[in-house]
């Protein structure tokens, strides 16, 4: 870095720290350099949810260009079929809003470490001490973590396609469970927003370590509830059960009211859509805090298996979804 011992880092310099490289090319220069049309550079580069930097403004660094370079010579083979335009541009949009995410997650665990209302110099010569230093060792842990969750991604969707018979992956029916905290609107209002956010922290931590043991998948936490999906219908309300009684535990958060239904869902960038996850996010307000209520699918899925009790509620209208029968499930002592 160019700054001088013991100064802060400039933010452009961070940035090409982090880059890898200087910024010394415009958009214009990218297209003629790499060949790639510059109508196709600017859709990517919005795919990625970058805005689109003025002509005269150099935004791009040498590895930029050999990333524009490897997707030309993948459109060039047509490695993904006559679609190849549309097919990169939607996986470049998957990998764009994921970083998104994680780039801010990482950069406010990072500030959060600092212990400091607000960036100093001191600060930002920490963060940019720690990036030059751990920079290159995650980068190949940030590879390997995508290639096992893109293993995973695969044999679930291989083992679904198996399951209904078809050439294609189906739509088989797969339980989906909300994990709801009670009472965090008012809760919001007497924490601060360091408290709060570590309140949220620790809820989906904890909720992210139970469905990883379990074999579920975290679909995605919205903050005071979290989304999680399992292809048996045991194994979801064995996950929604122990995020229960794990926060019960827990003196910093609240209870959770779990919902959890069976059915099949529309799997769409990264995350799952239709009447089975309209159905288990209804639930979790029909359950007391510290419980689990299931739709009538997943109650007949357990029925006769001695693990669980199975006890039906009054019948109510779901909004949007009619009048339904829910479940209230408990572990027995048969429970191992």
């Amino acid at each position: 870095m160019s700054a001088l011992p013991g100064q802060a880092p400039e933010p452009k310099e961070l940035e090409e720290l982090l880059l890898g490289g200087q910024m010394r090319y415009t958009r214009l220069d990218a297209a003629r350099l790499t060949g790639v049309p510059l109508a196709f550079t600017e859709r990517l580069w919005r795919s990625f949810g970058f805005p689109r930097p003025p002509d005269d403004v150099p935004a791009f660094t040498e590895g930029d260009l050999d990333a524009l370079k490897r997707i030309k010579e993948l459109l060039d083979r047509r490695v993904m079929g006559a679609e190849s335009e549309e097919v990169m541009l939607r996986q470049v949009r998957a990998v764009g809003q994921t970083m998104a995410k994680l780039a801010e997650w990482q950069s406010g665990i990072l500030t959060g470490a600092l212990n400091d209302a607000a960036l100093n110099e001191d600060s930002m010569r920490f963060i940019g001490e720690l990036a030059e230093e751990f920079l290159k060792e995650m980068e190949p842990l940030l590879v390997h973590a995508w290639r096992r969750q893109l293993a995973a991604a695969g044999a679930r969707a291989l083992a679904s396609a198996q399951h209904d018979g078809d050439a294609l992956p189906g739509r088989p029916p797969i339980a989906v469970g909300f994990a709801d905290m009670v009472s965090f609107t008012a809760m919001s209002r007497e924490l601060d927003e360091l408290e709060l956010g570590r309140v949220v922290e620790r809820f989906e931590e904890t909720a992210a370590d139970i469905v990883a043991v379990h074999g579920g998948r975290l679909v995605k936490t919205l903050g005071d509830e979290v989304l999680y999906s399992a292809d048996d219908p045991r194994v979801g309300v064995d996950i929604g059960l122990a995020i229960a009684e794990a926060v019960k535990d827990e003196t910093e958060v609240p209870d959770v009211r779990v919902g959890v239904a069976y059915g099949p869902v529309l799997p769409l960038m990264g995350d799952i859509f239709g009447t089975t996850v309209n159905m288990a996010s209804r639930l979790t307000s029909i359950a007391r805090p510290g419980t689990l209520v299931a739709d009538p699918a997943l109650a007949a899925a357990l029925e006769g298996d001695g693990a669980y009790e199975l006890v039906r509620i009054v019948r109510r209208p779901v909004r949007g979804l009619g009048i339904i029968q829910p479940y209230v499930i408990r572990r027995t002592s048969k429970y191992p």
